[in-house]
């Protein structure tokens, strides 16, 4: 028999069942689920992880109902004494997974995919050769023992535990950090970044969250536009899907209204072109063709093309002389009278981005603009900071990378560690 109405009251199941490809089994998941992400959009949420009404089970006539150990023992006894078939699992070790894997599988009918999986799993865990505990906070001595259950039920070596390391300047990979350096006493230079749905090369902003004189934050959907000195428009992955998201939060008009009250904007590669006359996406490469207004506040438009723009850049920002270093990451190109008055000159002869005429607003196609110390501080001093220190930051993420090797010849058993994937 195979099962085809399943509600699951653990993450790892609902897991295991989309890897199996029996999605289409899941009725019903706990409000706890994590993995897949998806399957919080799509399926039921019909009760908690250790307490759960039986009614909003039944309601959606599961034929079988997947628990886990005897945490959830209450609900499973009320289940059945409701007349639901029950399976409790009880992993606890790697071996159980696989077996518990292996279960699901039969028990949806798709045993061969099961024995697969199980096999891909494997295969990966072979590859596994040791672990490092990373960013442990507190006395390590307290964590021996969890070292050693680790050692003991994998059968694999810890190489050994880094600790959490306060102020490190590196850049995150997927999430946006917010978290700030310390700052000076008197006035900071308020700087307002919209996070965009699908935002890129938010690390462009690390340099302003460590400088000691700006104050930094990302504004979340939802919120307003606070009163600021300076905003940021980032890059983004989907520039006429996330202007469209602008406008329905309200955030072009308080763009706007920030510069009629004398704010300066800077807009970056994606955020560049969201604030010239117009987006036209002709091949839909990043999404349904077609063509949309930009937000109007510079005469210029941007065409997408499927040959991107990739190359490492140097120059100087147009005014101050200031130099500056960085890459272009991009797809299509911008025209239009506003680009005659360039904001940086390139050293190759070529003209990037565009200063409006009241000076208030500054584009480039330029990811990392802000990390060299000499344009960092033309471009604060422009949006209004008085007297901007130089901060190095290339210099300050090179001395947090040498740190972070300090620390990993100190705690990890590197000879031990070599000899594992050598």
């Amino acid at each position: 028999m195979s099962y085809r109405r399943i509600v699951c009251l653990s993450t790892e199941a609902v897991e295991t069942l989309y890897l199996l490809g029996a999605e289409d089994c899941v009725a019903g998941i706990s409000g706890f689920t994590t993995r897949p992400m998806r399957a919080r959009k799509e399926k039921p949420k019909v009760s908690g992880f250790s307490s759960a009404k039986i009614d909003r089970i039944l309601a959606v006539t599961p034929d079988l109902v997947i628990a886990f150990s005897d945490l959830q023992a209450e609900i499973a006894r009320d289940l059945v004494r409701a007349g639901v078939e029950v399976h409790v699992f009880n992993q606890r070790d790697l071996a159980g997974i696989l077996r518990m894997i292996r279960s699901l599988a039969t028990l949806v009918g798709r045993a061969e995919r099961g024995e697969q999986l199980t096999a891909e799993l494997q295969a990966r865990l072979e590859r596994v050769r040791g672990f490092v505990i990373n960013r442990f906070r507190g006395d390590i001595g307290l964590l021996q023992p969890g070292v050693e259950w680790l050692v003991r039920k994998t059968g694999k070596p810890v190489f050994g535990v880094i600790p959490f390391l306060h102020g490190l300047h590196l850049e995150a990979e997927d999430s946006i950090k917010t978290e700030q350096a310390e700052k000076l006493a008197g006035k900071l230079l308020r700087v307002i970044v919209p996070v965009l749905p699908r935002i890129s090369n938010h690390t462009d902003l690390d340099a302003l969250r460590a400088h000691p004189q700006v104050d930094l934050q990302f504004i979340a959907p939802g919120m307003r536009i606070p009163r600021a000195d300076l905003i940021v428009l980032p890059g983004s992955k989907s520039v006429q899907a996330d202007l469209a998201w602008l406008d329905r939060e309200g955030w072009t008009v308080e763009i706007q209204r920030h510069l009629r009250y004398g704010g300066k904007v800077i807009g970056i590669c994606g955020g560049m072109q969201m604030l010239g006359a117009r987006l036209n996406d002709p091949l839909g490469l990043e999404g349904a063709a077609g063509s949309r207004p930009g937000l109007g506040l510079l005469d210029f438009e941007t065409t997408l093309n499927p040959e991107k723009c990739l190359q490492q850049v140097r120059g100087r920002l147009v005014g101050s002389g200031a130099r500056v270093a960085g890459y272009e990451i991009h797809m299509g190109a911008s025209t239009g009278p506003a680009l005659a008055r360039a904001a940086i000159e390139v050293d190759d002869g070529r003209r990037d981005g565009a200063l409006s005429e009241d000076g208030q607003i500054f584009t480039t196609y330029l990811h990392g603009l802000f990390d060299a110390p000499e344009a960092s501080s033309a471009l604060l001093a422009w949006a209004g900071l008085e007297r901007p220190l130089a901060l190095d930051y290339d210099a300050m993420r090179e001395a947090s990378i040498d740190r972070l090797a300090d620390a990993m010849t100190e705690h990890l058993n590197i000879e031990q560690l070599l000899a594992e994937v050598g």
